[in-house]
């Protein structure tokens, strides 16, 4: 019986605490055909000696150390360009993941595009949190794209993707975060689903390079401002309305119009009534109350005009 090559693209920088823990479970899956591509971004530990080791020991591990640090998005970018399997699967240096997790999400994902799965919160030391994503989001499967406008529910831990998406998918946007694009891409191209089993557990620490459930960091107490959040929002948008691929292009352009109009406004009517028109759609994920998700609308509403002023 011939088995499907799954690349496993692991993206490194000083992770020695916790790495060896983490490769445990990639050596370990019981899908008997995986490769795992790993690429190091100038770490200063001994991260790089932990990944020898391994790779001494794997023939199938296999290691490329940079020689500038090209940070967590353009690292991911290519270590998946190094992959060489028909499906990929995005990693983490410091999770856990279930030995059966690469079975379990080929077997699932069938004719669509990405699949991806629930996942277990533990704290820095690896003790539980007795929390999971679905407790804090509602995890969506389809082909809606639009639902990945302004929130996201797929973490790039949680990604088994079909190689065909990143002939479309890469080059990642500059400045934000790849599995949100992965998603934007996969679903107007195809369909994703999810697996409500808990197949990583997701380490939460002040290095963590997401922030999901806001805790605080020692490192960087940096907020963004109501403007640079308006503009980042902005450049998110405008990079879906030029996406050439879409399903729903007039709509995506719309919101994109409309939240550059605003700029010169104190309040937007036009993209208040396109948040209310679309409102199960674009909230779907969004595990909130009325008045949160109001509060939300109030803000995205409010002209920049008068944020100029303020701030």
């Amino acid at each position: 019986m011939a088995f499907e090559l799954v690349s496993i693209a692991l993206c490194t920088y000083n992770g020695a605490a916790y790495l060896k823990e983490q490769l445990d479970t990639l050596v370990g899956q019981t899908y008997p055909n995986c490769e795992i591509v790993i690429v190091d971004d100038c770490s200063k530990d001994n991260t790089v000696q932990i990944l020898r080791e391994y790779a001494e020991k794997y023939p199938y591990i296999n290691i490329h150390i940079n020689t500038e640090n090209l940070g967590y998005t353009r690292n991911f970018e290519k270590a998946i360009r190094l992959c060489k399997g028909e499906y990929i699967a995005l990693c983490d240096q410091d999770d856990i993941w279930d030995f059966k997790k690469i079975e379990i999400q080929l077997d699932g994902i069938k004719d669509n595009t990405l699949i991806y799965h629930d996942s277990e919160f533990i704290h820095q030391d690896g003790t539980g949190m007795n929390k999971k994503m679905s407790d804090i989001m509602n995890l969506y499967k389809g082909d809606r794209p639009e639902v990945f406008l302004f929130f996201n529910c797929v973490s790039g831990h949680a990604i088994l993707m079909k190689k065909e998406l990143l002939d479309i998918a890469l080059p990642f946007k500059e400045g934000f975060f790849h599995d949100a694009w992965l998603a934007y891409v996969a679903t107007n191209i195809g369909k994703i689903d999810f697996i409500p089993q808990c197949l990583v557990r997701y380490r939460q620490h002040d290095n963590s390079e997401t922030n999901i459930l806001n805790l605080s960091r020692k490192k960087d107490n940096y907020k963004m401002s109501a403007i640079e959040s308006f503009e980042r929002t902005e450049r998110w948008l405008a990079h879906c309305s030029e996406f050439k691929f879409n399903k729903e292009p007039s709509l995506i352009k719309e919101f994109y119009l409309a939240y550059k109009e605003r700029r010169n406004k104190y309040i937007s009517l036009k993209l208040t009534w396109l948040f209310f028109k679309h409102w199960e759609t674009i909230f779907f994920m969004r595990k909130k109350s009325r008045i949160s998700k109001f509060n939300y609308i109030r803000k995205q509403i409010w002209g920049l005009r008068v944020k100029k002023q303020v701030f």
